[in-house]
């Protein structure tokens, strides 16, 4: 039996940061990490788990921080190669450079490379669980899986559908999505650590007959996720509002059509009315934040603390390729300076909350994932808290860890990760 001991610097959660950081933050200024088939065993004092555990191989991380590997809740894998693309709103984004790239995904042999580049990108960056839309094809939901399965890495993936206002060849069916869906499904959904997320891109782009199936699929299976997008922009809630003249509100044209469930992950979520946020919260539905994506493209300002005062569940994502960063630091920074333009900012411990166990329990995946206790799969992040000269003389000023820390969730990049681990296999160094 093989025990390795990863020492240095230990931040751990054990409740929820957003409401009380404070009482939910431990941290060892001189910890270490027990790792044993594959999963955390313990976590404590370097001095307490060396003397216990004398014969575990050691990595000795010096006063570099251990924490969780972080989780991106909400990306675009096929929108890799065309991030960072200049100056368009939403719709007129989609249908520039989205659809065209997606476009590409028709090849497998062009989707098992952007997968595996989207995935090594993520690694780079401290980043072990990502929950992507895939395309309409189905070689782009195997390629995911297929690259994640090869990293030992735990992903959420799924068939986008669309069968309107989406280019010819970008297009599916009510009965095609279900069945290519289903089929997708049943081959992937918890076959290793993949997880499968039926997929209706968002209201405009699927017919209710394809809500309708859709809806049908996941009533079939509730067990899967179901990822969406939600009220991003106010000119598509003016379309939704168009196209669904009957509906309530945006949630409603998913609720009306059996997608909405305490396993479902709404993206961005920025403009709701009241009786969204109250339904919601009343579901156990998850709301993710995607800040880097949603100032990019000019969609407004999540309100973070509401929704987490409300009750939801929140996770916090790149949106890669509307985000324009595949790093987490960069996205916990934008949230904060989101905070900021609200007047609630949040304290170091909350993004990082956030990045990690948030994110993870918005896919109920908490405990498992982004979390550093005993039990958890060894997916871990290291952290160089001293990177590049600029955080480094900030550092040295610091009176206590969240002094050191924040400057690099403000600066950071893949510079500021030393290592990461997957499932207790070293996999990238810094």
């Amino acid at each position: 039996m093989t025990e390795h001991l990863l020492l240095g610097q230990t931040l751990q959660f054990t409740g929820d940061a957003l409401a009380d950081w404070q009482a939910a933050t431990r941290h060892h200024s001189a910890g270490a990490v027990l790792i044993r088939d594959g999963r955390i065993r313990d976590v404590g004092p370097a001095e307490s788990l060396r003397a216990v555990h004398p014969d575990a191989t050691v990595t000795d991380y010096g006063d570099a921080l251990i924490c969780a590997g972080f989780v991106d809740a909400h990306m675009h894998y096929p929108q890799t190669a065309m991030i960072a693309s200049w100056g368009k709103r939403l719709i007129d984004w989609l249908n520039t450079y989205t659809f065209p790239e997606e476009a590409k995904f028709s090849d497998p042999t062009y989707a098992d490379m952007i997968a595996g580049r989207t995935l090594d990108l993520a690694l780079a960056h401290g980043t072990t669980t990502l929950t992507s839309f895939c395309t309409i094809h189905p070689a782009s939901v195997n390629a995911w899986f297929q690259a994640a399965a090869a990293r030992g890495m735990a992903v959420v993936g799924g068939k986008t559908c669309m069968d309107r206002n989406a280019p010819d060849n970008l297009r599916d069916t009510a009965q095609t999505a279900y069945d290519d869906s289903k089929v997708l499904l049943d081959r992937w959904h918890g076959q290793g650590r993949a997880t499968y997320a039926i997929t209706p891109r968002f209201s405009p782009t699927s017919t209710p007959d394809q809500m309708s199936a859709l809806g049908a699929l996941w009533a079939e299976h509730p067990d899967c996720l179901m990822q969406t997008h939600l009220s991003e922009q106010v000119d598509e809630i003016a379309w939704v509002r168009d196209l669904y003249p009957d509906a309530r509100d945006y949630l409603d044209t998913y609720e009306a059509h059996g997608l909405l469930g305490a396993r479902g992950l709404y993206g961005h979520a920025i403009h709701l009315e009241p009786r969204e946020v109250d339904r919601l919260a009343e579901v156990g539905a998850a709301v993710i934040h995607c800040p880097t994506s949603n100032t990019f493209i000019g969609s407004g300002l999540f309100d973070m603390m509401g929704l987490a005062r409300a009750g939801l569940r929140i996770g916090l994502a790149t949106d890669t390729g509307g985000g324009s960063s595949f790093s987490m630091l960069r996205v916990m920074a934008a949230t904060y300076e989101i905070g900021q333009l609200r007047g609630t900012p949040l304290h170091p411990a909350q993004l990082m909350w956030l990045a990690t166990e948030g994110a993870a329990r918005a896919l109920h995946m908490g405990g498992q994932i982004g979390h550093l206790g005993a039990g958890a799969m060894a997916d871990l992040c290291v952290i160089d808290l001293a990177s590049t000269p600029a955080i480094a003389q900030r550092h040295a000023c610091a009176d206590d860890i969240w002094e050191a820390l924040f400057p690099t969730i403000m600066m950071g990049d893949d510079r500021a990760i030393r290592d990461v681990w997957v499932a207790g296999r070293r996999v990238a160094a810094g």
